[in-house]
């Protein structure tokens, strides 16, 4: 049996080493159309706010390719699927064939359809999905003093709170009423505006792009990908680059930068050339098959189950392990049936866990709430439960107990009888329930790749004594980050059960 992947993206690249876990003969070729070896995109953020370089969020070694057999081609795009001969067709005219066809392709921006981006974005506007785009991203923001992010949902908030750090003067326009609407409810969205203005983010919110404005720009020195500084020569001829944004109530947002954030969607044009069954995303099966044709299968952002397309990393990877078991029978049971989706957001300052049904009010007769709001601390805090199980929550600005909820919403755990810790860890004497203490073994300590409490402590048995040893053996905290803190504090208390005196 061959295998031919094509995306070597974050579903792509963990299907290929996931696979070769388990299989170390059959043959495998992935392709990618970006240049770079997969890297995580869920810290970008990082990148553009100068936190990480591009090469500390890289996810595969290029290396790794050659030592497993892995015909890795980074840089050239698939250009046709032909389902009847069984291959593809790439850019750089090579024809490849495949017994099994995995099509990990993901999500591209979605860039409305407004004037002046009728030809493609001016220079000086980017849509932030990619390395390169914020290599773009940063380049146009070297010289820059003020910045527009059109787009205030995870990946616009992400992208101004990375520009900020830089020291822009940026503008979020955001079309619904508030910030990140399909997490939150209007008053964690109401916190969130406010801890971003102290942040020096202003949020515009309900209004409506209708045009990018364009001018003549003087030429300067310009930077380089990713920050550093070129150079251009004094006599070039001035260029046409973007100045801000227009509005559908007539105020007009400048901006030196503008970064189109407004959402994305799943990359099928392939699949749709190929016949697939597409609906938003190719339709597969439990067993991530297309509907349509049983040797084809499709993972990530451009797959959809049922009626969703999971646009997270945690359902990728899940998805990515599942069809690596189906394709090599190390688990016959093997099925993707779905997954719970949990957003989380660490950018500097800003603190966010959001899961399930956030959107219920207290005039909801089948639900119970619970909240807690500080908003001059930036905090907001909220629980929705139905017949004593967590369906929903929000966590922002303090997300010490994001362990304990996310725990409960995922099993469907009762509620533990002090409800309060459920915002403030210990409180009535009772340890957290995501401390290392009480958590149990099965308990899920990285959701983005499914590592429990019990995997973590296996590997530090084995030798493991340091986080950094931890993660290397069980790729925890490796997605978006956010369990750091409780891996760390695992590790540190088994440290310590060891150098714990006896009697």
């Amino acid at each position: 049996m061959s295998i031919v992947v094509i995306g070597n993206g974050m579903a792509g690249s963990r299907f290929v080493t996931e696979l070769r876990d388990r299989d170390r003969e059959t043959p495998l070729t992935v392709f990618g159309a970006e240049r770079q070896q997969p890297y995580n995109r869920v810290l970008l953020s990082n990148v553009l706010a100068g936190v990480s370089g591009p090469d500390q969020i890289g996810l595969v070694d290029p290396a790794w390719y050659e030592r497993n057999d892995v015909d890795a081609r980074p840089g050239v795009e698939v250009v046709r699927i032909d389902r009847a001969a069984r291959t593809v067709h790439a850019s750089d005219g090579s024809v490849t064939p495949y017994e099994t066809l995995v099509i990990a392709t993901g999500s591209t921006s979605f860039v409305p359809p407004i004037p002046g981006t009728e030809g493609g974005l001016p220079p000086g506007a980017v849509a932030f999905r990619t390395l390169d785009d914020c290599s773009a991203i940063l380049d146009a923001a070297a010289n820059a003093r003020t910045a527009v992010v059109v787009g205030g949902g995870l990946l616009g908030i992400e992208a101004a709170r990375g520009l900020a750090g830089r020291g822009l003067e940026v503008t979020v326009v955001h079309l619904a009423g508030h910030l990140m609407e399909r997490q939150l409810d209007p008053g964690a969205g109401k916190v969130l505006a406010r801890t971003l203005r102290r942040l020096g983010i202003r949020a515009l919110l309900e209004a409506n792009v209708t045009g990018l404005r364009v001018g003549e720009d003087v030429p300067h020195p310009t930077a380089t990908p990713c920050g550093g500084r070129g150079g251009s020569s004094p006599h070039e001829s001035p260029s046409v680059r973007v100045t801000g944004v227009e509005l559908a109530s007539g105020q007009t947002i400048e901006g030196d930068v503008v970064v189109m954030a407004c959402g994305v969607k799943p990359e099928v044009g392939l699949a749709r050339a190929a016949g697939l069954e597409i609906d938003r995303g190719i339709v597969v099966d439990e067993t991530l098959t297309s509907v349509t044709d049983p040797r084809v299968r499709a993972i990530g952002e451009c797959s959809q189950y049922g009626d969703v397309v999971y646009g997270l990393v945690a359902p990728a990877w899940e998805q990515a392990t599942v069809l690596a078991d189906v394709l090599t029978g190390a688990d016959g049971a093997a099925r993707f049936t779905g997954a719970r989706q949990i957003t989380r957001l660490k950018a500097a300052s800003v603190e966010l866990a959001a899961m399930g049904e956030t959107h219920h009010g207290d005039d909801d007769p089948d639900v119970e709430i619970m909240q807690f709001a500080d908003a001059s601390r930036g905090t907001y805090k909220k629980v929705v439960i139905r017949d004593g199980r967590v369906i929903g929550a929000i966590l922002l600005g303090e997300t010490s107990t994001a362990g304990t909820l996310t725990q409960l919403y995922d099993r469907s755990s009762p509620l533990p009888a002090d409800r309060l810790s459920l915002f403030f860890p210990g409180m009535g004497g009772a340890q957290a329930a995501d401390s290392p203490v009480r958590m149990p073994d099965a308990a899920t300590v990285c959701h983005c790749n499914n590592v429990s409490k019990g995997q973590i402590r296996a590997c530090w048995e084995k030798g493991a004594r340091s986080a950094a040893e931890v993660v290397a053996g069980t790729r925890a905290s490796t997605g978006c980050g956010g369990c750091r803190d409780a891996l760390e504090g695992i590790v540190a208390w088994l440290d310590e059960q060891e150098s714990a005196p006896v009697g």
